[in-house]
């Protein structure tokens, strides 16, 4: 009896041990290395030249990514050559990077930051055969890049599901850190969507990431692409065992846009927004917090035709919940620019549905002061209590602001100067009440319980922005 129960725990000791042990990677690498390629890049010697620093290429393209000033002393390195003079235009190395195999007929993804502003692009397979690759086009926002070289028949990657991917998992990366090809490098998901960006919500892992994989594959178990190594965090210049890829869906919607047209359009609708605090979720009678809290609207932009008004929280944008701030801009940004789309704002204790035509994004505008230099109306110090000194609007301020009315800040200290209203500003709301002079700032302010956050809608330029001005404790 005693061997036959022993035998008996066989099996499910066997299991257990099985399921401890360290996968292997062997099959993985066979199956996807051949996708990942070498990637070079070269600029002409009167550009290059200014480097001037005596480093290799491999630790100048480590520099430049990660922001680490650049030494003013040479650097010699046992492969590093005495540097000779250059021809005008002779074309030099300038950095290295990775990709892989997006389609048979050539098609190569990688990084925007290995690509940009390079004069040559050179990518080597892992048959040694080298090509001279075009760049297709390349995205600085998510930091995706497309080339194409003139091959046909070659190992494409799978693409996998990144919805599927979980943390804990183990992944792999294939690139060429430092310029060593094919190296292979491993670990688990440390956390997924981890907010670094407005556009992109990154996969963080613990695997080896150095310069040079930049722009190589993260795979899965499956040998299915779920990432593209892009980042890592860093205090030391060096991996610290914190490496950020973009989700694959993410390049892949980006990569299809860049192979139509060679650029990527993205939708805006013209909000400054913020985390939604307790204390603003709070003082507007939201539950909870969450959604993205409107601080600013931009003047005749979508969201300011649409009826959105700073101090709006956005809660859901074409039917789609808004845990945090930055799901919205990946949600609007996602957004065809001239769809129509819907949002739900929750206003004054009641959500309200509003619908949007998206616009395309672009360049920041600079902001205009508001009101020209002019003789000081009568100010009011009503508002001292919250830092605040405030004067009536001119004629000639309300026409160039396009308001009925409101009061000018002359002075902002304190409070005020904490929630980041700035002498210029003119308010024309405060603590819910709209004002249209002194007289009825001053009434307002009145009736308030200065010991609890006011609330404060004003104009800065062509925006309305929200403030809570909290009472010094």
């Amino acid at each position: 009896m005693a061997v036959a129960s022993g035998m008996a725990l066989l099996p499910s000791t066997s299991v257990w041990a099985q399921t401890r042990t360290l996968p292997d990677f062997t099959d993985l690498v066979e199956q996807v290395g051949p996708s990942v390629v070498n990637i070079r890049t070269l600029e002409k010697a009167s550009s290059h030249a200014a480097a001037g620093n005596g480093m290799d290429e491999e630790m100048q393209e480590f520099f430049k990514r990660f922001g680490i000033p650049m030494p003013n002393t040479p650097r010699q390195t046992p492969r590093q050559q005495k540097p000779q003079p250059q021809q005008p235009d002779e074309e030099t190395p300038r950095g290295v990077g990775s990709g892989f195999i997006l389609s048979s007929d050539g098609l190569v993804m990688t990084n925007a930051h290995v690509v940009e502003g390079a004069d040559e692009v050179v990518v080597t397979l892992t048959d040694k055969r080298e090509f001279k690759a075009k760049i297709i086009g390349y995205d600085k926002r998510s930091d995706v890049a497309l080339v194409k070289i003139d091959a046909t028949g070659l190992p494409a990657v799978k693409v996998g599901d990144v919805g599927r991917l979980k943390v804990g998992e183990w992944v792999m990366a294939i690139g060429s850190p430092f310029g060593l090809e094919n190296t292979v490098t491993a670990g688990i998901v440390s956390a997924k969507q981890r907010d670094t960006g407005d556009y992109l919500s990154f996969i963080q892992t613990d695997v080896a990431i150095n310069p040079g994989n930049s722009g190589g594959p993260l795979i899965n178990m499956r040998g299915e692409v779920v990432g593209i190594n892009s980042q890592i965090y860093s205090r030391s210049g060096g991996f610290m065992g914190i490496s950020f890829a973009i989700p694959i869906d993410e390049a892949t919607r980006v990569s299809e846009q860049l192979r139509v047209s060679g650029r990527v359009s993205r939708g805006r609708i013209g909000v400054q927004i913020e985390t939604v605090s307790k204390d603003v979720a709070d003082s507007v009678g939201l539950g909870k917090a969450q959604g993205a809290f409107v601080r600013g609207v931009e003047t005749g932009s979508p969201a300011e035709k649409a009826g959105v008004e700073a101090g709006d929280i956005i809660t859901k944008f074409d039917g789609k919940t808004i845990e945090k701030s930055s799901d919205l801009p990946r949600l609007v940004g996602n957004t065809k620019p001239g769809s129509k789309s819907s949002l739900t704002v929750f206003r004054r204790g009641a959500s309200k549905d509003l619908n949007v035509v998206i616009a395309e994004i672009e360049d920041d505008k600079p902001v205009k002061k508001a009101g020209a230099k002019e003789d000081k109306p009568k100010a009011s110090s009503a508002g001292q209590s919250l830092g605040l000194t405030v004067s009536e609007l001119t004629d000639a301020q309300k026409k160039e602001l396009k308001v009925k009315g409101g009061v000018k800040v002359d002075a902002a200290i304190d409070g005020a100067a904490r929630a980041g209203v700035k002498e210029g500003d003119v308010i024309v709301a405060i603590a819910n009440a709209e004002v249209t002079s002194v007289k009825e700032f001053d009434a307002a302010l009145a009736k308030i319980d200065k010991s609890k956050p006011v609330n404060l809608l004003f104009r800065r330029g062509e925006w309305a922005q929200y403030a809570l001005i909290r009472p010094a404790k």
